[in-house]
């Protein structure tokens, strides 16, 4: 089977209702640009310094969400979900997606598609086209979803849509030439 010849995924946040946006950037990422090799899973899973600015003055939290359309499956992969971050907290250092721990507050990771409560580096099939990775930041109007640890990706996204007053994107790329 030639992974190439299946299209390419739409931006999974152009089908979705249109809300404002806020300044999202990151000393590591840069939006349209190749993904750093410590980002990815072969160099180590280490998540991007983020930060951001601008957002809707009723923000009470914030979900951090990394998403590959490009993945060869009818849902796209989830590399990176981080819940119930305070209003107050505008920045991320990095490898802050390496555990809860490094994280203050109520904050936690709900378990990505590749099982694990943490960021998961990019990973691309071998000799699969290049892959986007969107990293999200959502502006909430309610302090907690009200979700645990266990829930699946797909319900956060539907949960953290109907609570979104906004949303800063930076879109980075990778490709595994095998």
């Amino acid at each position: 089977m030639n992974l190439l010849d299946r299209p390419v995924a739409p931006d999974p946040y152009d089908s979705l209702p249109p809300v404002p946006s806020f300044e999202l950037t990151s000393t590591d990422i840069k939006d349209g640009q190749a993904m750093p090799a410590a980002l990815t899973a072969d160099g180590g899973s280490v998540s991007p310094q983020l930060s951001w600015s601008g957002f809707p003055k009723e923000t009470k939290s914030f979900v951090v969400t990394c998403f590959d359309p490009d993945a060869p499956t009818p849902s796209g992969y989830w590399h990176w979900i981080l819940m119930d971050l305070p209003a107050d907290m505008t920045s991320l250092d990095a490898g802050a997606g390496a555990s809860d721990l490094t994280i203050d507050g109520q904050a936690f990771h709900i378990r990505n598609d590749a099982g694990e409560f943490s960021y998961f580096g990019a990973a691309p099939p071998a000799g699969d086209r290049e892959h986007r990775y969107i990293f999200t930041v959502h502006a909430l109007d309610c302090d907690t979803l009200n979700l645990s640890e266990d829930t699946m990706p797909a319900t956060v996204a539907f949960n953290v849509l109907f609570h979104t007053l906004a949303r800063a994107r930076l879109t980075v790329t990778h490709q595994n030439k095998g």
